[in-house]
């Protein structure tokens, strides 16, 4: 099925709008990251907010009857003594929740005192109208010790899964290849991170695994423009680079909006009725699908002639990066 019937874009000639749109979303990212730093929240210094699971802490989500009071929620933690409380109301109709956090300042084997705390405080606020046994829906204990190491090891993760990929392109394809892949999903990740640090939502280990398949997505696209472009340039030697680029993405845009945005349509299905406990991990999907999607004929396939282009300005011989035929 062809979304397209032979489309004849020059993305190429757009591609210093790309380069805008890009440096904009990633500046405003950056900025964002740099006051997150500045202004660390409970003493804990980071460049985007973190969720529990990094951070240490203690969230307890509570439902209750009907539309929360946060006002006497508030004063119930403030009265019992609970300090730096973050209340959230996460009602919708027909179900009301808040989730109630507090950064962890208990030792590692007091970890359940801030729970407790949570519970007497909203006891003595609500009397008997409180139940912890079925108001409390769930309660997330994470030591501090425990979150700096699932932080250092969420970043490692990332990392090392785009070293992994830059290796298998270099072997598969050629070096520039796998250097203008890493560095699209690079752009994908940044300005997906970027995103949460701008709109204030808190980064998890669901939303790492997110990130991890985003970074898996994008360089799938990636790779069938490059498998694309390798095809034709080995079947149009006479042709420039930049020609052979445009006509590869031209060929593959069917195939890119149709595989896309199905999987947009199925990630923002999940944003919109996959509730709280989905909600960081789709949003890391919405946007980095179309981020990773935009950078697969944006920023990835321009690096290609780029990289020709710098090798001419030098005086080199600039071999077009089609490669031999690859064996299988």
């Amino acid at each position: 099925m062809e979304f397209f019937r032979s489309p004849n874009v020059d993305w190429l000639g757009w591609k210093w709008y790309f380069l805008a749109f890009s440096l904009i979303f990633s500046v405003a990212g950056v900025t964002s990251m740099v006051w997150h730093w500045e202004h660390p929240v409970g003493g804990l210094r980071s460049p985007v907010p973190l969720g529990v699971d990094f951070r240490g802490g203690t969230q307890v989500e509570v439902q209750f009857p009907g539309p929360p009071d946060i006002t006497r929620i508030r004063q119930a933690t403030v009265a019992a003594g609970i300090r730096d409380a973050n209340i959230v109301n996460y009602s919708v109709p027909g179900r009301y929740e808040v989730l109630i956090s507090l950064p962890e300042e208990h030792q590692e084997s007091s970890l359940d005192l801030g729970r407790q705390q949570i519970e007497s405080a909203l006891s003595a606020q609500f009397g008997s109208a409180f139940d912890p046994r079925r108001d409390i829906r769930n309660v997330a204990v994470v030591g501090p010790t425990v979150g700096r190491q699932l932080e250092k090891q969420a970043g490692l993760a990332t990392l090392y899964s785009m070293a992994g990929m830059l290796v298998y392109l270099w072997f598969r394809f050629q070096l520039i290849y796998g250097v203008a892949a890493v560095v699209a999903c690079f752009h994908d990740t940044l300005i997906t991170v970027g995103f949460f640090a701008l709109t204030g939502q808190e980064i998890s280990l669901t939303v790492i695994a997110a990130i991890l398949t985003l970074v898996g997505y994008s360089m799938n696209d990636t790779i069938v423009v490059f498998d694309r472009i390798r095809e034709n340039l080995r079947l149009n030697r006479k042709e420039t680079l930049p020609d052979v680029v445009n006509r590869s993405i031209n060929q593959t845009l069917s195939r890119t909006v149709l595989t896309s945005g199905l999987t947009f349509l199925t990630v923002l299905s999940l944003y919109l009725f996959g509730g709280r406990v989905l909600h960081g991990f789709s949003f890391a999907l919405v946007v980095g699908i179309l981020i990773g999607t935009y950078s697969s004929i944006a920023i990835a396939s321009p690096m290609l002639v780029a990289w020709q282009q710098w090798r001419v300005s030098r005086g080199k011989t600039a071999p077009l990066p089609a490669a031999k035929r690859a064996r299988v």
